[in-house]
């Protein structure tokens, strides 16, 4: 009888270290969950990476054969736009990414 009760009370004590534990425990990460802020500001870096590489493969080919701002400029032409079509890409990515979870809650 007396076992019983140090069972039950070891049982109790178990339930409550448990609970305890529980509720100090962090909650989960989220990783695919980002802000719009986060999205932005890949968009841009994709941009400017575009624009630096083009830069200096341009500048790079000017000092190479001697044409300064030929290379230069056409260079950062190119770099430009293959920054923008990143950026499209990305843009279409996010968007059929948010269409996808729109359904999925839609299923629900």
């Amino acid at each position: 009888m007396a076992e019983d009760r140090k069972d039950d009370a070891l049982a109790a004590l178990d339930a409550r270290i448990a609970a305890a534990k529980k509720a100090q425990e962090p909650e989960p990460r989220m990783d695919e969950h980002y802000s719009k802020a986060h999205h932005a500001w890949r968009m841009v870096i994709e941009l400017v990476a575009g624009l630096g590489i083009g830069f200096g493969i341009g500048y790079g080919l000017d000092v190479l054969f001697g044409t300064m701002p030929v290379f230069l400029v056409l260079f950062v032409l190119f770099g430009f736009a293959a920054g923008v079509k990143t950026m499209i890409g990305t843009a279409r990515e996010l968007q059929l990414r948010e269409e996808a979870a729109a359904e999925e809650d839609d299923r629900s």
